[in-house]
């Protein structure tokens, strides 16, 4: 079956084909490092994740850059109000976010390209603009994006210009512009900048947010690339802008498909800094949830759909986990190292075919779960074959290489690993009273054991 998206730009679901036969150049918008990330945005970092996944298992080579926004407003703002340097402020909140990353367990972009290790190739973008007619330069010095010249602007958001009034992101933008509506591309200094600015051909400045994300990522992927991910509050102005932009600059089309992943909300509203209903990794961390909790949680809803969360969802969250583990754990005890034959269940295809459809992960968890249920009912009644337990273990784990839901071994304690030595010495024996022995032993101390062809398989009972 083929792949399909959900393409903003036609808004509608449509084949996907890469540009390059195999290769998927994929960008996505990262954080703006001004403070911690919340979850409403790793909701978007793992919507990303999933397709990233998604696009390898189906045998793609993905080459994917996510850059780091260190220089705007609030990046500029914050570092003032703490009086220290933006470099100071943004590295921690990088830092910060590298580390949430990685215990959420994302596969990590191939770049990670700062704004401002960009400046000279924004620059030479705006001068590039500005010599076609695209751009112009006002009396303080700024830069701006001439929206008359581009016939095209609005057909991400299909919005009519004539009829549609400034957004507040370019209200704010305005200084002395032509029209109300275009966007900045270089900001003239002024002092609430303090010492933050760059040299330009158009005086001390620094960079306008959009022009960022078209430098970097034509920088990284070239001018014409597959796919570019992001919020929903990502589409205007900062998506519409890029293309305007990009398209200008190199007069070739810029990306193919455009994904966007819905709101996070609190009880019906919008997670935001601005609303202060947020709340960060570490305090999920803090209530009790693990990573894997908190992954499940998530990505528990369509990608487009609005997810409502709650600190309650950490018990369906953790019982759903649980049943996966426990499931595991039965076929890992049936399983025949004897056997070699694996028989993938009809489900797993059906399972796949949900993801095919736009990342369908409500469908697809419930042909999954589905497929448990069926399963424990053959096991409990002894109707099956070896080669279905071979292959429900492989469908395990190639569910778990696209949600990585299912907990990490845990580390062992020296005494419990000592009982596992002691018990593989006498299965070696054949000394199965013994081994049953310390097994029971072992499940006394909270420690179930499952014997496989690569050794026990051990887990925490809690």
């Amino acid at each position: 079956m083929s792949t399909r998206f959900y393409n903003t730009i036609n808004r509608k679901k449509v084949e996907f084909e890469p540009i390059t036969p195999g290769t998927v150049k994929l960008y996505t918008c990262g954080p703006t490092v001004y403070d911690t990330a919340h979850i409403g945005n790793f909701r978007t970092f793992l919507f990303e994740d999933l397709l990233k996944r998604f696009l390898v298992f189906k045998g793609y080579e993905v080459y994917h850059v996510m850059n780091i926004t260190d220089v705007d407003d609030k990046t500029i703002k914050r570092a003032i109000t703490e009086e220290i340097t933006i470099n100071e402020l943004t590295l921690k909140y990088t830092e910060e976010f590298m580390n949430d990353i990685k215990s959420l367990k994302i596969l990590p972009a191939d770049k990670y390209p700062r704004a401002t290790d960009h400046i000279e190739e924004m620059i030479k973008m705006i001068q590039t603009l500005e010599e076609n007619g695209y751009a112009y330069e006002t009396e303080d010095h700024s830069v701006y994006f001439r929206l008359d010249a581009y016939d095209s602007y609005g057909q991400l958001t299909q919005i009519d210009l004539n009829q549609q009034r400034a957004n507040e992101r370019i209200i704010n933008d305005e200084y002395s512009k032509d029209n109300p509506q275009d966007f900045a591309l270089w900001k003239a200094r002024d002092d609430d900048d303090g010492k933050i600015y760059w040299e330009s051909p158009w005086g001390r400045g620094r960079p306008g947010w959009h022009i960022e994300c078209s430098a970097m990522s034509i920088k990284y992927l070239g001018n014409h690339f597959d796919i570019h991910c992001g919020g929903v509050d990502n589409i205007f102005p900062h998506h519409e802008n890029e293309i305007a932009q990009s398209v200008s600059a190199t007069q070739e089309p810029f990306v193919n498909y455009w994904m966007h992943s819905e709101y996070l909300q609190i009880q019906g509203d919008k997670m935001s800094k601005t609303l202060g209903n947020y709340y960060k990794i570490s305090d999920l961390i803090s209530e009790g949830f693990t990573a894997e909790e908190i992954r499940f949680t998530l990505l528990n809803a369509h990608y487009r759909s609005k997810l409502d969360f709650s600190l309650k969802q950490k018990q369906e969250a953790r019982t759903t986990i649980q049943r996966i583990t426990d499931f595991q754990q039965r076929l890992l005890e049936l399983k025949d190292s004897t056997q070699t034959e694996s028989s993938i269940p009809d489900e797993f295809e059906e399972f796949v075919a949900a993801l095919d459809d736009d990342l369908d992960t409500p469908k697809a968890f419930a042909i999954f779960f589905g497929w448990i249920r069926s399963m424990n009912k053959l096991l409990d009644r002894g109707e099956f074959k070896f080669s279905q337990i071979n292959g429900g273990l492989d469908f395990i784990e190639k569910f778990d290489d696209l949600f990585a839901i299912i907990p990490d071994a845990e580390s062992i304690p020296q005494n419990i690993y000592d009982l596992i030595k002691k018990r593989e010495k006498a299965r070696l024996k054949q000394d199965w009273k013994t081994a049953d022995k310390i097994r029971n032993q072992l499940y006394q101390e909270g420690w179930l054991v499952a014997d496989s062809p690569s050794g026990p398989k051990v887990r925490s009972k809690k």
